[in-house]
C-alpha cells in the first residue's frame, strides 16, 4: 500500500475574511473528497490510516480546520455564549447573536472548494461536520456528488440526547478554573479530558489502544487546543433549529453510517437523519461508538 501522506501540502487559504488551514493528500487527478471534521476538533483528527485508504481508493483528500479549531482564524470578542441559553431562545424562536453558524462553516467549506478549483466533491461530514455537510449539500447541490454522513443528525429537537456520563463530563469544571487558580499546564489539561472524552465514546467493538490514545491526545493539544472555540462551535449547533426541516431539499446520493454504541449521538438519530433525505441509505455498525477506529478504514473507503 503507498503511502498517502507523501507529496501532501499544508496551507492556509484566505477565504470569507478569514484563513482556512488544510492539508491535501494524493493525485489531484483523481475525484476530490472533502473530509468535515467535528465539534472542536482539528483536522489531524483524521486518522493517517483513514486518509491512505482513501487515497489509495483513488481519492484526492482534502482536510481542514473549521474557523475558530486549530490553526484557523479565532474568532474573539465577547465571553463564550452559554449553550443551554442559546438552545432555549432556539427553542422560544428567539435570536442569538452568535459569531457563526452552521450555515457559515458550510459557506467556508464551499468556499475552500473554490480556493482549491474544484467543481465537485463528494463529501464525508462527521458528527458536526455532518452537520455542515448536510447544510452544504442544501446550499450548493451542484457541488456535492455524493454525500456520505457518520455518526451525526438531522437537528430534530425531540431525539434523544447523550447519555448522562456523556453530559455529566462535558459540564464539568475544568480543574484548572477551580477558585480562580492556575493548578496544572491547559495542554496537559486538554490532553486529559481528549483522553477520558474518547474512552468513554470510543468503540467498544473497536478498542483502542489506551498508550496510544494519550500519545494522540498529547499531540492534538500541542499543535492547538481548543478554548472558547468549543463554546462557540457548540452554541451554533444548538442554534440550528430548523434544518431538519430542510433535509428533503438534498438531491446527492447519500449514505448515513451510524454505531449501535454511540454514546454521544444515540443511533435514533441517524435513522431519523435516513428517514428525511430522499433516498438516502442506513448503515448500522455494531459496536461503533463515536469515534474513527483504525480497523474501519478500508471498510469506509471501499464504501465511499
Amino acid at each position: 500500500m503507498t503511502n498517502a501522506l507523501l507529496d501532501s501540502t499544508e496551507l492556509q487559504a484566505p477565504v470569507r475574511s478569514i484563513s482556512l488551514n488544510y492539508r491535501c493528500y494524493g493525485n489531484p487527478q483523481d475525484p476530490a473528497l472533502l473530509l468535515i471534521m467535528g465539534l472542536a476538533t482539528q483536522r489531524t483528527a483524521w486518522p493517517e490510516t483513514w486518509i491512505s485508504a482513501f487515497v489509495n481508493a483513488g481519492r484526492y483528500v482534502i482536510a481542514y480546520d473549521h474557523r475558530d479549531i486549530g490553526l484557523s482564524t479565532r474568532m474573539h470578542g465577547g465571553p463564550a455564549p452559554n449553550p443551554i441559553k442559546v438552545f432555549m431562545r432556539r427553542r422560544l424562536r428567539l435570536s442569538n447573536n452568535l459569531a457563526y453558524s452552521l450555515q457559515d462553516l458550510a459557506q467556508d467549506a464551499l468556499a475552500l472548494l473554490d480556493y482549491l478549483n474544484i467543481e465537485s466533491a463528494d463529501v464525508l461530514g462527521i458528527s458536526m461536520g455532518g452537520m455542515v455537510a448536510q447544510w452544504l449539500a442544501i446550499l450548493a447541490p451542484a457541488r456535492v456528488r455524493r454525500l456520505t454522513l457518520l455518526m451525526t443528525s438531522s437537528g430534530y429537537p425531540l431525539l434523544p440526547t447523550p447519555s448522562w456520563k456523556v453530559l455529566k463530563l462535558f459540564l464539568q469544571t475544568a480543574p484548572s478554573q477551580q477558585n480562580g487558580q492556575t493548578q496544572a499546564d491547559p495542554r496537559e489539561l486538554a490532553a486529559a479530558y481528549l483522553v477520558n472524552l474518547f474512552a468513554l465514546v470510543g468503540s467498544p467493538g473497536f478498542p483502542s489502544d489506551p498508550e496510544r490514545r494519550k500519545i494522540w491526545a498529547k499531540a492534538q493539544v500541542q499543535r492547538s487546543i481548543a478554548g472558547l472555540g468549543a463554546a462557540r462551535q457548540l452554541a451554533a449547533i444548538c442554534d440550528d433549529g430548523e434544518r431538519y426541516r430542510q433535509l428533503e431539499r438534498i438531491s446527492a446520493p447519500t449514505r448515513v453510517f451510524h454505531g449501535t454504541a454511540d454514546l454521544l449521538v444515540p443511533i435514533a438519530h441517524g435513522r431519523d437523519l435516513a428517514k428525511r433525505i430522499p433516498g438516502a441509505q442506513f448503515t448500522e455498525i455494531a459496536g461503533l461508538g463515536h469515534d474513527l477506529p483504525e480497523q474501519l478504514a478500508d471498510y469506509f473507503a471501499s464504501r465511499l
